[in-house]
């Protein structure tokens, strides 16, 4: 496909250009690596894509660092198959790769479309950067990271300022999730098999579950998905049970030589009322337990 570029504007050190069919156009890079940092679009979700830009256009501006194109993969490769006019902005604050990357998470947690796990990953992502410019750089004064009067355009492409490491409670209300749900996403990033995180990533299992069944051995995990969704929520279950506290052997009922018949039957309803209180107190765990796998069997039937 060939086209031709004309520079329309520049604003807030963004430099603008529209490229139409039927002229060479200048180079834009692509770089594999900055293509897959984000989870590709099903493919119903290309489909619905290439459906709209054949009907409506290119409406939204790629985003380019230089010739390196940084937001807008899915519609450029659309675009050039079809010969769809596009707008192009230049972002002229990345000073490296980590800006791009910082950019790149806050923009896609700012979607409705993204999962609760992806934004989970963009979260952690987003930590370890941060994490790492803290251990790096000493923090930036507040007045001096903070944004311009005139942000510009209506999304902001500048990168996050170099800053102390956040906590995970922060990263959770940024990505709209909880903190326990976070926590549940690093164990699956740390501990899961390829498969049991491609089972998450599709629906087949949820978060919480997800984190259980990573708690065993990777053979297990991987047969675990074998089996589909039943095989995964028993194998969930199966974990939940075997962290419940073991049923406490009841204490001997012990009772003075010359007790009465009165004490004997007291001593003995106050034992068994304690044994039932335990009871009760397990089956409670049990039912939250089972709650959640409800909830979850529910949830994959939907």
């Amino acid at each position: 496909m060939f086209v031709s570029s004309l520079r329309v504007g520049r604003h807030a050190g963004l430099l603008t250009h529209w490229y139409f069919p039927g002229i060479p156009m200048t180079t834009i890079r692509i770089d594999e690596s900055l293509r897959s940092y984000i989870d590709p679009l099903t493919e119903d979700e290309y489909a619905a894509l290439e459906r709209s830009l054949l009907d409506e256009g290119c409406r939204d501006a790629l985003v380019l660092w230089g010739d390196l194109l940084v937001d807008g993969h899915n519609r450029y490769g659309i675009c050039q198959k079809h010969g769809i006019a596009f707008q192009t902005v230049q972002n002229t604050r990345f000073k490296s790769m980590e800006d791009v990357h910082l950019w790149m998470i806050d923009n896609h947690l700012g979607r409705r479309s993204v999962s609760d796990f992806q934004r989970g990953v963009l979260a952690l992502r987003k930590k370890e950067i941060l994490s790492e410019r803290a251990r790096e750089e000493p923090a930036v004064d507040a007045d001096a990271s903070a944004p311009p009067a005139d942000p510009g355009p209506a999304f902001d492409p500048s990168p996050v300022a170099s800053a102390p490491a956040i906590s995970r409670e922060a990263l959770a209300r940024a990505a709209r999730i909880s903190s326990n749900t976070l926590g549940q996403i690093e164990k699956i990033r740390k501990t899961a098999a390829p498969e049991l995180v491609d089972a998450v990533k599709s629906g087949v299992i949820s978060i919480n579950a997800a984190a259980a069944v990573a708690s065993l051995p990777g053979e297990q995990q991987v047969a675990a998905v074998a089996g589909g969704k039943k095989e995964l929520r028993q194998a969930a279950r199966q974990v939940r049970e075997s962290r419940l506290p073991p049923k406490p052997a009841p204490e001997p009922l012990e009772l003075p030589p010359d007790a009465t018949p009165e004490q004997i039957e007291i001593a003995q309803l106050k034992h068994r009322v304690a044994e039932l209180t335990d009871e009760r107190d397990q089956l409670k765990k049990k039912v939250q337990h089972l709650t959640i796998a409800l909830s979850e069997a529910r949830g994959g039937q939907a």
